[in-house]
């Protein structure tokens, strides 16, 4: 009995758990101002696309501006002493994406040795192995699910195989 009642407790205060409650418990209301809740007006919206600062007649390109320029004004955006910037040259930059071109040739290789391993069926590979014990288990369970139906012998069974393939009993 006692049992059933804590049972029953627990059910009534895990009634709604699984219901969104009107007001989220621990929630804290925040003020709702500044840049992202700022409504604007129709006045207030560009629909022209960013133009380049370098060729107002183009549209900015991505990628291909300062983005420091861009982003300095943010108070979030520092330029000086980032941990683990460096400055690279144009020459140790282009040994850079030549040694990470020979890295992913590399691996790309190494993928594609993997692959045509793992594809072997033929000869004494692991996959091949794997299939055969899998052949064998399944012929194994077929033949003696057969025997326990038709009470023809696993022997027997091969017998009459042979000889409806015709190659035994010609006489």
């Amino acid at each position: 009995m006692k049992t059933a009642i804590t049972l029953l407790a627990f059910c009534a205060l895990t009634a709604d758990a699984f219901t969104s409650p009107a007001k989220p418990f621990g929630s804290i209301q925040r003020p709702r101002s500044g840049p992202l809740y700022e409504t604007t007006t129709e006045n207030d919206v560009n629909d022209e696309p960013a133009m380049n600062p370098d060729n107002p007649a183009l549209p900015e390109l991505k990628g291909d501006f300062d983005w420091d320029a861009k982003f300095s004004g943010d108070a979030d955006w520092i330029t000086e002493n980032v941990p683990g910037k460096i400055v690279l040259n144009e020459i140790e930059l282009a040994q850079q994406v030549t040694e990470l071109g020979k890295l992913e040739e590399k691996w790309r290789k190494e993928r594609l040795q993997q692959e045509y391993e793992e594809s072997k069926t033929v000869g004494f590979v692991s996959n091949a192995e794997l299939l055969n014990g899998r052949f064998a288990m399944f012929f194994l369970a077929t033949g003696l699910l057969t025997e326990l139906w038709t009470g023809v012998s696993m022997p027997g069974q091969v017998e009459e195989l042979l000889r409806i393939g015709g190659f035994i009993g010609f006489e």
